[in-house]
């Protein structure tokens, strides 16, 4: 995490108006309140422009909500008194492309190139050689080339400039070498694509978004002009694949900053805005996320994929309504997929409403055909089961197993499904012994098998699996309440009611009623045998 240099903690806390200022600013800062926040550090600023308390969240809060203005306020101050975070010349470097003022740009690189963020340094000085005219800006990429972690990035923005030069073979070699399956590579596809249609080379474009990914489809109907080449795309794109790769980890003051710069040099650039409100939401700036995502047009590649993330954004907001309709229009639009009626279903699961969950993994499956996948299997059956239609469940979920024989959630689920309701408990025991020899180490598969050899009468085997699937996940309330049962039918009452004790602490609705009832009176002889 790139943070304020410690020079800050020495600096005189904010006094008279502006401590008034910057203390509401904070509170509205923790309520997630962004916009109150910006408007009352600005206001602290104003009163007491020199102090660098104030500037660096400032600095922060200005550039969370777009208001570059009060970032360059805030970051002059830090700068005047040098202690400026090193990620904060990726703001300056933005504003000199942008202004096309290119030694002010070298500078700012070759600062990058100086700080924790180095290995950008090379591929910005490239940008700006190229700009500059350059006869190789590629030469400036030597370094990160040489360097582990920034050598992907470097090859990347070799082939973009290769492309920006009009060296349309060579770049087409260079991106061959570079393409595969993941999100990076898709990322480079829709970039050198773009810079291939600017320059009037659409055949080659075209070849790079061959396949049938919704993005690529969606970007071969929308290239339009293509975009023009030059440092704002390079360092844009540059941008926007770190804050993909940070974003992976957490998300940071550092993932905002890069989709914001991202977005100041190239508005178009909707990935970033992908990115960038998937961070905020994450910091719980929902309604910001939101404005972002629908900034996304119909015509754009990421189109289909902003309408996904706002069920996403929704869900982190526990806009429980907004995201079962948002999710819903999807699943029901003219063209949807089987994945987006397979998010429908997860949805309702979550919200459980098992039959409707239900139904919408019936609708995956006709839309899957013969294609329809373990996976798809196992949540309707499980949804169902959890509807209470067990005859119905029972041949997807023997389906999946079919499908997916070493898949041990598949097992694992048909095994303990059979046993928690006594029947086929021989088969359920043997299929649960086969879920645990593929993943010995997963607390909840232990649990079933523990419980199948209770359930067996074979308390020598099913007892150690209890204990220590308990001790590897403590807080599970359905593993230290099979504990409990347990110890309670071998006649270890004291020890029966620790579990169903520790089982209670995060129990809920009939699980509660349940265990209280169990804390009171123990296991009565009918229903020993649960």
């Amino acid at each position: 995490m790139l943070a304020a240099s410690p020079a800050l903690a020495a600096n005189d806390p904010p006094t008279g108006a502006s401590l008034a200022a910057y203390v509401r600013a904070r509170a509205a800062a923790a309520d997630g309140a962004a916009d109150i926040a910006a408007r009352g550090y600005a206001i602290a600023l104003a009163d007491d422009p020199g102090n660098e308390v104030i500037a660096i969240r400032a600095f922060r809060e200005g550039i969370a909500v777009g208001d570059f203005d009060l970032a360059r306020r805030a970051l002059a101050v830090l700068e005047r008194s040098n202690v400026a975070p090193a990620d904060t010349v990726m703001l300056r470097y933005a504003d000199r492309v942008r202004a096309r003022d290119w030694p002010a740009a070298r500078a700012a690189a070759a600062q990058v190139a100086q700080g924790p963020l180095d290995f950008v340094g090379p591929v910005l000085l490239a940008w700006v050689a190229f700009e500059e005219g350059a006869a190789d800006p590629a030469a400036e990429l030597a370094a990160a080339e040489a360097n582990v972690i920034s050598r992907r990035y470097a090859a990347e923005n070799r082939a973009l400039l290769l492309i920006a030069q009009g060296q349309y073979a060579q770049a087409a070699d260079a991106l061959s070498a570079l393409l595969g399956n993941d999100q990076a590579s898709l990322d480079l596809r829709l970039n050198a694509a773009q810079l291939f249609q600017g320059k009037r080379q659409g055949k080659l474009a075209r070849e790079l978004l061959g396949g049938s990914d919704p993005v690529l489809v969606a970007q071969r109907s929308s290239l339009g002009r293509g975009a023009k080449a030059g440092a704002a795309f390079g360092a844009s794109r540059l941008f926007t694949r770190l804050a993909a790769d940070l974003g992976r980890d957490e998300a940071s003051p550092l993932s905002i900053l890069l989709g914001r710069t991202a977005l100041l040099l190239d508005p178009t650039d909707d990935r970033a805005r992908l990115l960038l409100a998937d961070t905020l939401s994450q910091q719980g700036l929902g309604t910001r996320a939101l404005a972002l995502l629908d900034s996304i047009g119909a015509k754009s590649a990421f189109a289909s994929v902003a309408q996904a993330a706002r069920v996403t954004v929704l869900t982190r907001m526990e806009d429980e309504a907004g995201a079962l309709a948002a999710a819903k229009a999807l699943a029901d639009a003219p063209g949807a997929t089987v994945t987006e009626a397979q998010s429908y279903g997860d949805l309702l699961v979550d919200q459980n409403r098992f039959d409707d969950a239900a139904a919408a993994y019936a609708t995956a499956m006709a839309r899957a055909g013969d294609g329809a996948d373990w996976v798809l299997n196992l949540q309707r059956g499980g949804a169902l089961e959890q509807a209470g239609r067990w005859d119905e469940a029972l041949p997807y979920l023997r389906r999946a197993v079919e499908l997916a024989p070493q898949e041990p959630v598949a097992l694992n689920y048909l095994g303990y499904a059979q046993v928690e309701r006594g029947e086929n408990l021989a088969e359920g025991q043997k299929l649960l012994e086969q879920a645990r020899a593929l993943r010995p180490d997963d607390p909840s598969i232990t649990d079933s098998l523990g419980w199948a050899y209770v359930q067996r009468g074979q308390w020598d085997k099913g007892l150690p699996l209890l204990e220590q699937a308990a001790a590897a996940e403590p807080g599970d309330v359905t593993i230290n309440e099979h504990l409990g049962d347990a110890y309670w039918r071998t006649g270890r009452r004291y020890e029966a009611r620790y579990a169903w004790r520790a089982a209670a602490v995060h129990a809920e609705g009939d699980d509660a009623k349940r265990l209280a009832g169990k804390l009171a009176d123990g296991l009565a002889p009918v229903t020993a045998a649960r």
